[in-house]
């Protein structure tokens, strides 16, 4: 038997999905839900499988990357454009289209890599947060709607 956690966060983010045929091809936004999901064999000396604040940190760069941000295609020729006006900063290129699924598996990609690497993270108290070894991740569910999700992993 395997334990398993799972931590949510909450993002607002627009895409455009230049390959799309339909509405979906123009600006549009989501109320977006990430879960993230991990296992361990056995819990660490605190009884968990991972730390939450260790999780959160992890992930926090990214998630604010992704929060408040229009994604787009970077090989979208609007994409000068866009970042010329209003929204600069915040449009946010990748090189592929921005779909849910893609944002579930950058961000499995993302935590994967921090998880290998055992990293550890600092609050705001300078309190460390380690990653430890032996954590799987497992999959990465973004949901779009209430009705549809997209989900990356094992």
């Amino acid at each position: 038997m395997r334990y398993r956690v799972c931590k949510s966060f909450h993002i607002e983010s627009g895409h455009m999905l230049s390959k799309h045929p339909g509405l979906c091809r123009f600006p549009h936004g989501h109320s977006r839900r990430v879960d993230v999901v991990l296992g361990a064999e056995t819990l660490d000396s605190s009884g968990m499988v991972c730390d939450f604040k260790a999780l959160k940190l992890a992930l926090k760069p990214l998630m604010d990357r992704f929060d408040h941000a229009m994604l787009v295609n970077s090989a979208d020729e609007t994409v000068k454009a866009l970042r010329a006006g209003p929204l600069g900063e915040r449009i946010v290129a990748i090189d592929d289209e921005p779909t849910t699924e893609v944002m579930a598996r950058l961000i499995f990609q993302h935590l994967a890599t921090e998880l290998a690497a055992g990293n550890t993270y600092h609050d705001e108290r300078k309190i460390p947060y380690t990653l430890r070894q032996g954590v799987t991740l497992e999959r990465v569910r973004v949901t779009e709607t209430e009705t549809t999700w997209a989900e990356y992993g094992l």
